[in-house]
């Protein structure tokens, strides 16, 4: 079997809903080309129109705090950056951020912050309760890391209805390159598994072309969010930041990350899945190729212009100077280009039946 042939060959067993093996998923990912990617995508497309047609959710990412009680390697807000400009937003300018996403068509809103302890569970659960009174049809997505179970449990009892925790890397040796050792891929993994359980929508997610990535690493991650069966998986480019240990890494290609978007699509074919941010800035065209892989969010910034630039997980992060109508408008006229549409909806995932309101 030559290698396009058993490449297309993989790519229908996936798409006729078949496991693949981990060696599978790495002969895949190693052995990929321009044809066997567009064959993926061609496949991605399909799929993803059987279940959400021509629709892409937009969701409002609101940045809250740069504050991070972590050292990861690879990211801007490191507690160590000490030349990181740190901000925080209170609950008012929180729901101001709602009100004015709310008017654009803005149907989720994605609370999306490091890990500051000065937000302990009694802020994060007012804050959660205030906006789902105020806006009663629209999904709460919360994105502030590792807590307890508890706590998880508090946020949901208080009206959020979806968590976003990328797994970074499955593997717990590649996870302990990339983390400080108090963080470890085992604990991360928990925390998905009781969001699951708690009855979350849950996000996951990993990097592409991290540091020291392999492959096989890649392979793993495949299998792990198989396993976890998450909602939603996150997945962009390794984008390097200047005031990191990392800063002189290679970063990860715009290509291997648009082919596992389309593996993505094929795995889960139901899941939720954004072209990202970090994909449109390391391409300007990252975020239209994305939805022609597969994807089928985009998550564009609601937080006020004046904090933008201040929220740096990696340089030279795009539509940091745009007001959040602009960055509408141009997503709205960016996505219509690729034959798919923008939609005012909470976007949930079509194998959820019941909604946490």
């Amino acid at each position: 079997m030559n290698g396009l042939t058993e490449q297309t060959a993989l790519i229908d067993k996936l798409a006729a809903q078949e496991e693949l093996s981990l060696s599978e998923y790495e002969r895949l990912i190693s052995g990929r080309d321009e044809r066997s990617a567009e064959y993926l995508f061609s496949a991605a497309r399909k799929v993803r129109e059987k279940y959400y047609g021509k629709d892409v959710y937009i969701r409002g990412l609101i940045e809250f705090t740069n504050y991070c009680k972590n050292d990861c390697l690879y990211c801007g807000i490191r507690r160590s950056n000490a030349n990181a400009d740190r901000y925080r937003l209170d609950e008012s300018e929180i729901l101001d951020c709602c009100k004015e996403g709310w008017s654009l068509g803005f149907r989720t809103f994605v609370l999306q912050g490091g890990e500051d302890l000065s937000f302990d569970d009694e802020k994060i659960c007012r804050i959660v309760s205030h906006i789902k009174r105020d806006f009663p049809d629209c999904a709460v997505t919360l994105s502030i890391g590792e807590k307890s179970r508890e706590s998880y449990q508090a946020y949901f009892d208080a009206g959020a209805d979806r968590y976003l925790l990328r797994h970074e890397t499955a593997n717990e040796e590649h996870y302990a390159m990339l983390h400080p050792s108090e963080l470890s891929a085992r604990e991360r993994k928990r925390c998905l598994w009781d969001l699951k359980e708690i009855g979350y929508q849950v996000g996951t997610g990993f990097m592409v072309g991290s540091p020291y990535q392999t492959a096989r690493h890649l392979a793993e991650d495949m299998l792990f969010i198989r396993e976890l069966q998450p909602h939603m998986v996150g997945i962009g480019p390794f984008v390097p930041h200047h005031d990191t240990p990392f800063a002189d890494m290679s970063g990860g290609s715009a290509e291997l990350t648009l082919f596992m978007l389309g593996l993505i699509r094929l795995t889960l074919p139901k899941v939720l899945l954004p072209a990202t941010t970090a994909l449109g800035t390391i391409d300007p065209l990252g975020r239209e190729k994305g939805i022609l892989a597969g994807a089928n969010v985009v998550m564009p910034n609601l937080s006020p212009l004046s904090v933008r630039k201040k929220y740096m997980l990696y340089d030279n992060k795009i539509c940091t100077g745009d007001e959040s109508a602009q960055c509408r408008a141009c997503l709205k006229k960016r996505i219509a280009a690729t034959g798919y549409k923008i939609v005012a909806a909470r976007g949930d995932h079509c194998g959820v039946t019941e909604i946490n309101i």
